[in-house]
Protein backbone atom coordinates (compact mmCIF):
# COMPACT_ATOMS: atom_id res chain seq x y z
CA UNK A 1 0.00 0.00 0.00
CA UNK A 2 1.30 3.52 -1.17
CA UNK A 3 0.64 5.93 1.70
CA UNK A 4 -0.78 9.46 0.14
CA UNK A 5 1.75 12.82 0.70
CA UNK A 6 0.14 14.12 3.64
CA UNK A 7 0.06 10.87 5.83
CA UNK A 8 3.40 9.78 4.29
CA UNK A 9 5.09 13.53 5.37
CA UNK A 10 3.90 13.00 8.76
CA UNK A 11 5.01 9.60 9.21
CA UNK A 12 8.83 10.75 7.32
CA UNK A 13 8.87 13.41 9.84
CA UNK A 14 8.22 11.48 12.92
CA UNK A 15 11.21 9.12 12.08
CA UNK A 16 13.45 11.40 10.47
CA UNK A 17 17.38 11.49 11.28
CA UNK A 18 18.78 14.68 9.30
CA UNK A 19 15.78 17.03 8.90
CA UNK A 20 13.73 18.85 11.83
CA UNK A 21 10.53 21.46 11.47
CA UNK A 22 11.25 23.86 14.01
CA UNK A 23 7.95 25.14 16.28
CA UNK A 24 8.84 28.98 16.15
CA UNK A 25 10.06 28.79 12.48
CA UNK A 26 6.96 27.55 11.77
CA UNK A 27 4.95 30.25 13.69
CA UNK A 28 6.87 33.16 12.40
CA UNK A 29 6.46 31.86 8.45
CA UNK A 30 2.72 31.92 9.25
CA UNK A 31 2.71 35.33 11.03
CA UNK A 32 4.05 36.35 7.50
CA UNK A 33 1.77 34.41 5.66
CA UNK A 34 -1.20 36.05 7.19
CA UNK A 35 -0.06 39.17 6.40
CA UNK A 36 0.06 38.56 3.04
CA UNK A 37 -3.67 36.97 3.00
CA UNK A 38 -4.57 40.17 4.53
CA UNK A 39 -2.92 42.42 2.58
CA UNK A 40 -4.29 40.65 -0.90
CA UNK A 41 -0.77 40.12 -1.62
CA UNK A 42 -1.65 36.41 -1.63
CA UNK A 43 -4.50 35.00 -3.66
CA UNK A 44 -5.28 32.28 -6.19
CA UNK A 45 -5.42 34.71 -9.14
CA UNK A 46 -2.11 35.01 -9.01
CA UNK A 47 -1.34 32.23 -11.49
CA UNK A 48 -3.11 33.93 -14.19
CA UNK A 49 -1.30 37.15 -13.60
CA UNK A 50 2.37 35.23 -15.44
CA UNK A 51 2.54 36.35 -18.63
CA UNK A 52 3.69 32.95 -20.00
CA UNK A 53 0.60 30.78 -18.27
CA UNK A 54 -2.81 30.12 -20.33
CA UNK A 55 -5.60 32.31 -19.32
CA UNK A 56 -8.53 30.31 -18.08
CA UNK A 57 -11.22 31.53 -20.89
CA UNK A 58 -9.01 30.04 -23.68
CA UNK A 59 -10.48 26.44 -24.48
CA UNK A 60 -7.23 24.56 -24.33
CA UNK A 61 -5.99 26.10 -20.84
CA UNK A 62 -6.72 22.56 -18.98
CA UNK A 63 -4.90 20.88 -21.91
CA UNK A 64 -2.07 23.28 -22.01
CA UNK A 65 -1.49 23.39 -18.13
CA UNK A 66 -1.38 19.79 -18.60
CA UNK A 67 1.24 19.96 -20.88
CA UNK A 68 3.21 22.39 -18.38
CA UNK A 69 3.15 19.95 -15.42
CA UNK A 70 3.81 16.73 -17.53
CA UNK A 71 7.11 18.41 -17.97
CA UNK A 72 7.89 20.68 -14.91
CA UNK A 73 10.83 19.37 -13.51
CA UNK A 74 14.69 19.15 -13.79
CA UNK A 75 15.22 23.16 -14.34
CA UNK A 76 18.58 23.80 -12.01
CA UNK A 77 21.74 23.92 -13.49
CA UNK A 78 24.59 22.49 -12.80
CA UNK A 79 27.37 24.31 -10.95
CA UNK A 80 29.45 26.59 -13.19
CA UNK A 81 27.45 26.07 -16.31
CA UNK A 82 25.55 28.37 -18.24
CA UNK A 83 21.80 29.01 -17.46
CA UNK A 84 19.38 27.90 -19.89
CA UNK A 85 17.33 30.81 -20.97
CA UNK A 86 14.41 31.46 -23.59
CA UNK A 87 13.28 35.38 -23.86
CA UNK A 88 15.90 36.53 -20.99
CA UNK A 89 13.69 33.96 -18.62
CA UNK A 90 15.11 31.23 -16.68
CA UNK A 91 14.24 28.06 -14.88
CA UNK A 92 10.22 27.06 -15.09
CA UNK A 93 9.65 30.20 -16.62
CA UNK A 94 11.98 29.72 -19.72
CA UNK A 95 10.31 26.43 -19.88
CA UNK A 96 6.79 28.32 -20.11
CA UNK A 97 8.14 30.97 -22.30
CA UNK A 98 9.26 28.04 -24.77
CA UNK A 99 6.09 26.23 -24.63
CA UNK A 100 4.40 29.58 -25.51
CA UNK A 101 6.61 30.15 -28.02
CA UNK A 102 5.97 26.87 -29.41
CA UNK A 103 2.42 27.66 -29.78
CA UNK A 104 2.82 31.23 -31.17
CA UNK A 105 4.86 29.12 -33.85
CA UNK A 106 2.05 27.10 -34.91
CA UNK A 107 2.68 23.92 -32.90
CA UNK A 108 -0.42 22.46 -31.34
CA UNK A 109 1.16 21.81 -28.22
CA UNK A 110 -1.84 21.19 -26.06
CA UNK A 111 -3.11 18.34 -28.60
CA UNK A 112 -2.04 15.15 -27.42
CA UNK A 113 -2.45 13.88 -31.15
CA UNK A 114 0.42 16.26 -32.07
CA UNK A 115 2.94 15.39 -28.96
CA UNK A 116 2.22 11.92 -28.61
CA UNK A 117 4.89 12.04 -31.53
CA UNK A 118 6.60 14.46 -31.30
CA UNK A 119 10.94 13.60 -31.93
CA UNK A 120 13.55 14.38 -30.01
CA UNK A 121 14.66 16.72 -32.89
CA UNK A 122 11.09 18.20 -32.47
CA UNK A 123 11.73 18.83 -29.05
CA UNK A 124 15.12 20.44 -28.94
CA UNK A 125 13.90 23.35 -31.46
CA UNK A 126 10.51 23.77 -29.38
CA UNK A 127 12.81 23.85 -26.11
CA UNK A 128 16.12 25.89 -27.70
CA UNK A 129 17.48 28.27 -25.65
CA UNK A 130 18.05 32.20 -26.38
CA UNK A 131 22.13 31.12 -27.03
CA UNK A 132 21.54 28.29 -29.72
CA UNK A 133 23.39 26.33 -27.79
CA UNK A 134 22.09 25.41 -24.10
CA UNK A 135 20.05 22.79 -23.82
CA UNK A 136 16.62 22.02 -21.60
CA UNK A 137 17.98 18.90 -18.98
CA UNK A 138 16.58 15.46 -19.55
CA UNK A 139 15.21 16.52 -23.49
CA UNK A 140 14.83 12.14 -23.95
CA UNK A 141 12.65 11.91 -20.65
CA UNK A 142 10.03 14.51 -21.51
CA UNK A 143 9.66 13.44 -24.86
CA UNK A 144 8.80 9.90 -23.34
CA UNK A 145 6.27 12.00 -21.15
CA UNK A 146 4.66 13.47 -23.66
CA UNK A 147 4.24 10.23 -25.92
CA UNK A 148 2.98 7.97 -22.83
CA UNK A 149 0.33 10.89 -21.60
CA UNK A 150 -0.60 11.57 -24.98
CA UNK A 151 -1.39 7.63 -25.46
CA UNK A 152 -3.14 7.63 -22.49
CA UNK A 153 -5.46 10.51 -22.93
CA UNK A 154 -5.82 9.31 -26.94
CA UNK A 155 -6.83 5.93 -25.41
CA UNK A 156 -8.95 6.71 -22.85
CA UNK A 157 -9.71 10.38 -22.30
CA UNK A 158 -11.23 11.45 -25.44
CA UNK A 159 -7.97 13.42 -26.13
CA UNK A 160 -8.61 15.82 -23.28
CA UNK A 161 -7.38 16.49 -19.84
CA UNK A 162 -10.62 17.96 -19.06
CA UNK A 163 -12.42 14.48 -19.36
CA UNK A 164 -9.84 13.49 -16.28
CA UNK A 165 -11.24 16.29 -14.40
CA UNK A 166 -14.76 15.84 -15.24
CA UNK A 167 -14.80 11.68 -14.65
CA UNK A 168 -13.39 12.68 -10.47
CA UNK A 169 -17.06 15.02 -9.86
CA UNK A 170 -15.31 17.73 -8.35
CA UNK A 171 -12.78 15.72 -6.15
CA UNK A 172 -9.18 16.62 -6.13
CA UNK A 173 -8.41 13.64 -3.92
CA UNK A 174 -9.72 11.27 -6.69
CA UNK A 175 -8.15 13.19 -9.36
CA UNK A 176 -4.72 13.11 -7.96
CA UNK A 177 -5.15 9.16 -7.69
CA UNK A 178 -6.01 9.18 -11.32
CA UNK A 179 -3.05 11.00 -12.23
CA UNK A 180 -0.87 9.09 -10.48
CA UNK A 181 -2.67 5.51 -11.64
CA UNK A 182 -2.87 6.19 -15.31
CA UNK A 183 0.34 8.79 -15.91
CA UNK A 184 3.52 6.59 -15.13
CA UNK A 185 5.73 9.48 -15.07
CA UNK A 186 3.45 11.30 -12.04
CA UNK A 187 4.35 8.21 -9.71
CA UNK A 188 6.59 10.27 -7.42
CA UNK A 189 6.77 7.39 -4.58
CA UNK A 190 9.75 6.09 -2.53
CA UNK A 191 10.51 3.31 -0.08
CA UNK A 192 11.11 4.75 4.03
CA UNK A 193 11.96 2.84 6.55
CA UNK A 194 10.16 -0.10 5.27
CA UNK A 195 6.61 2.32 4.10
CA UNK A 196 5.86 2.75 0.23
CA UNK A 197 5.74 6.65 0.44
CA UNK A 198 4.20 9.25 -2.06
CA UNK A 199 5.32 12.87 -2.53
CA UNK A 200 3.16 13.34 -6.26
CA UNK A 201 4.68 16.78 -6.29
CA UNK A 202 3.57 17.21 -10.09
CA UNK A 203 0.70 15.72 -9.70
CA UNK A 204 -0.70 17.57 -6.98
CA UNK A 205 1.20 21.05 -8.62
CA UNK A 206 -1.09 20.06 -11.69
CA UNK A 207 -4.27 19.95 -9.48
CA UNK A 208 -3.53 23.53 -7.69
CA UNK A 209 -2.10 24.87 -11.20
CA UNK A 210 -6.38 23.82 -12.14
CA UNK A 211 -7.89 25.20 -9.31
CA UNK A 212 -5.55 28.38 -8.90
CA UNK A 213 -5.98 29.27 -13.01
CA UNK A 214 -10.28 28.91 -12.21
CA UNK A 215 -9.86 30.60 -9.29
CA UNK A 216 -12.23 27.36 -7.67
CA UNK A 217 -14.70 27.81 -10.64
CA UNK A 218 -15.87 25.31 -13.24
CA UNK A 219 -13.05 23.03 -14.30
CA UNK A 220 -11.11 24.53 -11.20
CA UNK A 221 -13.95 23.68 -8.73
CA UNK A 222 -13.02 20.90 -6.45
CA UNK A 223 -14.99 20.49 -3.14
CA UNK A 224 -11.73 18.73 -1.37
CA UNK A 225 -8.92 20.90 -2.68
CA UNK A 226 -7.43 20.79 1.40
CA UNK A 227 -6.81 17.26 0.45
CA UNK A 228 -3.82 18.43 -1.62
CA UNK A 229 -0.33 19.19 -0.13
CA UNK A 230 2.25 21.24 -0.76
CA UNK A 231 4.48 20.76 -3.72
CA UNK A 232 7.93 19.57 -2.45
CA UNK A 233 10.68 20.08 -5.17
CA UNK A 234 14.23 21.69 -4.78
CA UNK A 235 13.68 25.05 -3.87
CA UNK A 236 10.71 25.78 -1.22
CA UNK A 237 13.11 23.84 1.41
CA UNK A 238 15.52 26.56 0.87
CA UNK A 239 12.83 29.06 1.86
CA UNK A 240 11.82 26.80 4.64
CA UNK A 241 15.78 26.95 6.24
CA UNK A 242 15.41 30.62 6.06
CA UNK A 243 12.70 31.06 7.97
CA UNK A 244 14.02 28.53 10.26
CA UNK A 245 10.99 26.60 9.90
CA UNK A 246 13.16 23.72 8.66
CA UNK A 247 16.21 22.81 10.03
CA UNK A 248 18.84 20.21 8.38
CA UNK A 249 21.68 18.42 11.17
CA UNK A 250 25.35 19.03 10.49
CA UNK A 251 25.92 16.05 8.35
CA UNK A 252 23.45 16.93 5.98
CA UNK A 253 24.00 20.82 6.07
CA UNK A 254 27.90 19.72 5.03
CA UNK A 255 26.72 17.42 2.40
CA UNK A 256 24.50 19.90 0.75
CA UNK A 257 27.13 22.78 1.06
CA UNK A 258 29.81 20.44 -1.09
CA UNK A 259 27.37 20.36 -3.50
CA UNK A 260 26.72 16.49 -3.32
CA UNK A 261 24.11 15.58 -5.62
CA UNK A 262 21.55 13.07 -3.80
CA UNK A 263 19.53 10.33 -5.43
CA UNK A 264 15.81 10.26 -6.23
CA UNK A 265 14.59 8.02 -3.48
CA UNK A 266 17.75 8.58 -0.83
CA UNK A 267 16.94 8.96 2.70
CA UNK A 268 18.02 12.23 2.63
CA UNK A 269 16.14 13.56 0.03
CA UNK A 270 12.71 11.79 0.92
CA UNK A 271 13.16 13.89 4.46
CA UNK A 272 13.81 16.91 2.74
CA UNK A 273 10.70 16.87 0.58
CA UNK A 274 8.48 15.13 3.12
CA UNK A 275 9.58 17.13 6.16
CA UNK A 276 8.91 19.97 3.88
CA UNK A 277 4.95 19.22 3.04
CA UNK A 278 4.98 18.28 6.90
CA UNK A 279 6.08 21.77 7.68
CA UNK A 280 3.57 23.54 5.63
CA UNK A 281 1.25 21.29 7.15
CA UNK A 282 1.86 22.82 10.68
CA UNK A 283 2.15 26.76 9.04
CA UNK A 284 -2.08 25.60 8.14
CA UNK A 285 -2.97 24.56 10.78
CA UNK A 286 -1.31 27.99 12.89
CA UNK A 287 -2.12 30.42 10.63
CA UNK A 288 -6.01 28.72 10.50
CA UNK A 289 -5.41 29.37 14.62
CA UNK A 290 -4.37 33.13 14.22
CA UNK A 291 -7.47 33.87 12.28
CA UNK A 292 -9.81 31.87 14.82
CA UNK A 293 -7.82 33.88 17.65
CA UNK A 294 -8.29 37.01 16.00
CA UNK A 295 -12.43 37.73 16.19
CA UNK A 296 -11.32 41.57 14.10
CA UNK A 297 -10.34 39.50 11.24
CA UNK A 298 -12.91 38.96 8.36
CA UNK A 299 -11.59 35.73 7.35
CA UNK A 300 -12.99 31.92 6.94
CA UNK A 301 -10.14 30.10 8.63
CA UNK A 302 -11.57 27.00 6.38
CA UNK A 303 -10.98 28.96 2.96
CA UNK A 304 -8.64 31.51 3.26
CA UNK A 305 -5.73 29.15 3.78
CA UNK A 306 -4.21 25.89 2.43
CA UNK A 307 -1.25 24.39 1.25
CA UNK A 308 -1.59 25.73 -2.09
CA UNK A 309 -1.83 29.06 -1.15
CA UNK A 310 1.43 28.85 0.94
CA UNK A 311 2.88 27.41 -1.48
CA UNK A 312 2.30 29.99 -4.22
CA UNK A 313 3.92 32.21 -1.52
CA UNK A 314 7.03 30.14 -0.57
CA UNK A 315 8.01 29.93 -4.68
CA UNK A 316 7.09 33.68 -4.60
CA UNK A 317 9.15 34.48 -1.79
CA UNK A 318 12.44 32.50 -3.31
CA UNK A 319 11.89 34.34 -6.43
CA UNK A 320 11.96 37.78 -5.32
CA UNK A 321 14.57 37.45 -2.69
CA UNK A 322 16.94 35.07 -4.49
CA UNK A 323 19.99 36.55 -3.46
CA UNK A 324 19.52 37.01 -0.55
CA UNK A 325 18.68 32.86 -0.17
CA UNK A 326 21.66 32.16 -2.49
CA UNK A 327 23.81 31.27 0.93
CA UNK A 328 21.29 28.74 1.66
CA UNK A 329 22.26 25.33 0.01
CA UNK A 330 19.84 23.11 -2.12
CA UNK A 331 19.22 19.20 -2.56
CA UNK A 332 20.20 18.58 -6.46
CA UNK A 333 18.47 15.78 -7.79
CA UNK A 334 18.02 15.22 -11.29
CA UNK A 335 15.10 13.47 -11.81
CA UNK A 336 11.35 13.76 -13.87
CA UNK A 337 9.64 13.81 -10.39
CA UNK A 338 10.35 17.46 -9.60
Amino acid sequence: MVLMPKESAKLVAGLAKNVFIEKEGVKRLASAILDGIKTHKIRTGNFSQIKFHPKPDDPRTADWIFVLDTLNFSFWTETGARKWKVDGETGYFAFCAAVKRAIDEGKPMWDPKYYSRITQQDAEVIFRGDDGETDIPLVQDRVKNLHEAGKVLLDKYQGTFAECIRSCGGSAEKLLKLIVDEFESYRDEADYEGHRISIYKRAQILIGDIWVCFEGRGLGEFHDIDSIAMFADYRIPQVLVHFGAMRYNDSLASKLESDVPLKQGDKDEVEIRACSIEAVEQICDEIRRLIVADPKLDLNPTTAVNAIIIDQFLWDYRREHAEELECIPFHKTRTVYY
